[in-house]
């Protein structure tokens, strides 16, 4: 008997209305954008009447979530930017030379005095006056190996030690290189989110490319430049024991030193201890702020284990410069007047309100771990995009009105009945896009445009099995209830294979071909739908209100 429960024609109505509900905020997009912005811009504070008066343009009953345009619609701005992760290395070693020498130090009746050496960027050498000793700081030295934290560094030690006369060398293991070219991409991409998320921008496309490359992709933003200013400031703050001050730019720091210019006083240069007492890397909070002269400036926290070693310092060496550092140059070298036991401070210098906000900006997301070295750029105008969206627009609308066109004059009324699921289908899959937050590009569209000339082939299979069970004398009512049970394993068949090639696409793509392959993947979850239940349910209530004893598809 042709029939569907009523609790299944409720659940099938609710869905469909459900989808164009969460679909109707792209009808009136700008509006909608110009509410959300709005409102994100008064939850960070910004209460203007001009925010007030956009965000009142859309009521806060109605959905606000928004199909968001990839690059090649909206225009903006694309990056392929190498990792320096050779960077990493020379700061590891840097980093090391204060724990080697403390280990060594209790060793001296043995091993004599120990002296820092040049060595290149990824290596520590350290001269022993009593070579005869070797063996033992060799001993001291390793203990302070740690294993690999990684998979493919299990049984591995991340440092090496070998002796060459009297020269101690200590350098990074290949598995901790490996393990550490790993993290510093993960913490690069990171970082570079965190970022991109901080300026407001929308859903940028952030994705590694190869061993140590980034592909970043923002729409909306004006320019190349204007993304590389965000993302290409390395932002390295450390604190750094002063050695000396003067003007010589050519001077000689000495060895476990290095000579670095101040950002406030033109001419003028700092030596300081390359070993940082303390790094951004345990600030947890910063801040734009105004100093005591009103100048703007920025406040900083550190964490519980950066707040000990600064307060240690600080207590340690009062009356003594203190060097705040930044990307190598000296932000501000105060004096310390007095024991700071709370872990804060604040970074003073010559900053304009906007560079005291980037700063903390920056602070706040953390510091790339490396340098990024910009391989390519390319920078989309909005005037492209448009012509994108407009060609896109006209190949859908073709592509739709053809669709049609041709179920109407193939199979009349039932083709009536598949147009109509047809464009709730479309509805659907914008709901759905709106829903999860997706992306729709260009090569998007053209999986919207796809998806339309595959929507009505599961209807056309169902069509053509109800002619052929009609050509057997069956009633009508047998006749649709047939069509439907004996299309459904070829519709089911047909449909999986394309999705599994969408998830292909999705889980091995990037960048536009997922973009492609979203479309795609919810096209053939909406199409099967609308096929098999609401085209069903728009027949079934046409035929039980007019009863027809013939019907002809």
């Amino acid at each position: 008997m042709l029939q569907i429960d009523l609790w299944k024609r409720v659940l099938i109505i609710l869905t469909c209305l459900g989808g164009l509900w969460l679909a109707m905020p792209n009808f009136f997009y700008t509006t909608v954008e110009r509410h959300n912005d709005a409102v994100k811009a008064i939850e960070l504070g910004a209460a203007t009447p001009e925010n007030e008066a956009q965000r009142g343009e859309w009521a806060e009953w109605l959905p606000s979530g928004l199909v968001n345009l990839g690059l090649d619609l909206r225009g903006g701005a694309h990056l392929l930017a190498e990792v320096r992760v050779e960077d990493v290395y020379a700061s590891r070693m840097e980093a090391y030379w204060p724990e080697i020498r403390d280990a060594l130090r209790p060793e001296r009746a043995t091993i004599g005095t120990i002296r820092l050496q040049p060595s290149p960027s990824d290596e520590v050498h350290v001269r022993i006056s009593q070579p005869e000793g070797m063996q033992r700081a060799l001993e001291v030295v390793r203990g302070l190996a740690q294993p690999v934290p990684s998979l493919t560094g299990v049984g591995a030690n991340d440092i090496e030690v070998r002796a060459e006369d009297d020269l101690l060398i200590v350098t990074l293991s290949d598995a901790e290189k490996l393990a550490s070219d790993e993290r510093t991409l993960q913490q690069s991409l990171e970082i570079i989110r965190r970022r991109i998320d901080e300026v407001g921008t929308r859903e940028p496309t952030i994705q590694r490319q190869g061993a140590d490359r980034i592909v970043i992709q923002v729409p909306g933003i004006g320019s190349a430049a204007e993304l590389k200013a965000i993302i290409g400031t390395t932002a390295q703050l450390t604190f750094n024991p002063v050695v000396s001050r003067g003007s010589d730019a050519n001077a000689n720091p000495g060895i476990g030193n290095k000579l670095v210019p101040s950002l406030d006083e033109p001419g003028v240069y700092y030596v300081i201890e390359s070993a940082p007492v303390v790094t951004g890397e345990e600030l947890v909070d910063a801040q734009p702020a105004f100093d005591q002269n009103a100048r703007p400036a920025v406040n900083f926290r550190f964490n519980t284990s950066g707040a000990r070693k600064f307060g240690d310092y600080t207590a340690e060496n009062i009356g003594s410069p203190f060097a705040i550092v930044l990307d190598d140059e000296v932000v501000s070298a105060p004096t310390i007047q007095s024991h700071i036991p709370g872990g804060s401070g604040i970074i003073t210098g010559r900053f304009s309100v906007e560079e005291s906000t980037n700063l903390a900006v920056l602070l706040r997301a953390g510091a790339l771990p490396a340098g990024l070295d910009f391989l390519e750029e390319r920078t989309i105008g909005p005037e492209l995009g448009q012509d994108s969206i407009d060609a896109g627009k006209i190949a859908t609308i073709v592509a739709f009105v053809a669709v049609l066109v041709f179920m109407v004059l193939s199979y009349g009324l039932f083709g009536v009945f598949a147009n109509v699921a047809l464009i709730i289908n479309i509805g659907l899959i914008f709901g759905l896009l709106s829903m999860i937050g997706g992306t729709l590009t260009l090569p998007g569209i053209a999986g919207i445009v796809l998806t339309v000339g595959m929507a009505v082939d599961a209807n056309v299979l169902v069509f053509e099995r109800i002619r052929e069970e009609l050509k057997t004398s069956k009633g009508p009512a047998r006749a649709i209830e047939l069509g439907y049970e004996k299309a459904l394993s070829a519709i089911i068949d047909a449909n999986i294979t394309t999705f599994i090639t969408a998830v292909i696409l999705f889980a091995m793509g990037s960048g536009p071909v997922r973009g492609f392959a979203i479309t795609l993947g919810l096209g053939i979850l909406t199409s099967v739908f609308t096929a098999i239940f609401v085209t069903r349910l728009m027949i079934v209530m046409w035929f039980e209100r007019k009863r027809p004893k013939k019907i002809e598809v």
